[in-house]
């Protein structure tokens, strides 16, 4: 028995189910061919999956025979290029040389994966996942519980001061009751009471702190108006 043919034998048997673990693992989009390249013109030998529309008998690629022309130390693999077939399909494409025990090349292993709805849903996931570009971003927090949506608002206003609630001076503790009546803090129910014992006033004296802010945002208002 020939060695040589022997081992060719084995190689192609192996990229041959190979070819076929790889389509049944990826699905009909995937195509993966096995050629041998004894004859050019009949290379394709084995094929798994089909979406380039070739048969058994097809011949070698132009990409394959432009490679076959070089040294065949110069010969190397191909990974993940881009094709589209007869119908116009996109696919990626990789092809691995297949060599003998004296590093000849004597055929290929060629995957084709159809990715042209992939395309298509991912022009869609970008239209879907894109965001109105006149407006900034904004930031908004997701709760459990009330407590702590008032918490949370109270405690982002607190940190820009950068000292603790109680050594807040009159104006600052006015600022930051001013600064959450911005924020809408004050339409729920518990957060003046809640303001009141982190800064260690009454709730009646942070009613006073918001009527004033109110009576000044009032005034500012009806100046707007006039001019």
């Amino acid at each position: 028995m020939n060695m040589e043919v022997d081992d060719n034998t084995q190689i192609f048997d192996h990229a041959i189910r190979t070819a076929d673990m790889l389509v049944t693992m990826f699905g009909s989009n995937c195509e993966v061919v096995v050629h041998d390249f004894k004859n050019l013109k009949k290379s394709l030998i084995h094929i798994a999956g089909n979406v380039t529309g070739r048969k058994i008998g097809s011949p070698s690629t132009d990409l394959i025979l432009s490679e076959l022309k070089k040294n065949p130390a110069d010969i190397e693999d191909i990974p993940n290029y881009k094709t589209q077939s007869q119908k116009g399909n996109m696919m990626k494409s990789s092809t691995v040389f297949l060599r003998d025990r004296k590093q000849s090349v004597i055929g290929a292993l060629c995957i084709n994966y159809d990715v042209t709805q992939m395309m298509l849903f991912s022009a869609d996931m970008e239209q879907f996942l894109s965001f109105d570009s006149n407006h900034h971003m904004k930031s908004e927090n997701f709760y459990s519980t009330v407590q702590d949506v008032i918490q949370d608002m109270v405690d982002q206003v607190l940190l820009k001061f950068k000292k603790a609630p109680a050594t807040l001076s009159l104006d600052e503790k006015i600022e930051c009751v001013g600064m959450l009546e911005e924020k809408g803090a004050f339409l729920i129910k518990g957060s003046t009471e809640y303001l009141a014992s982190v800064l260690g006033v009454s709730k009646f004296t942070i009613y006073n702190y918001l009527n004033k802010i109110r009576a000044q945002n009032e005034y500012h208002l009806e100046n707007q108006v006039k001019t």
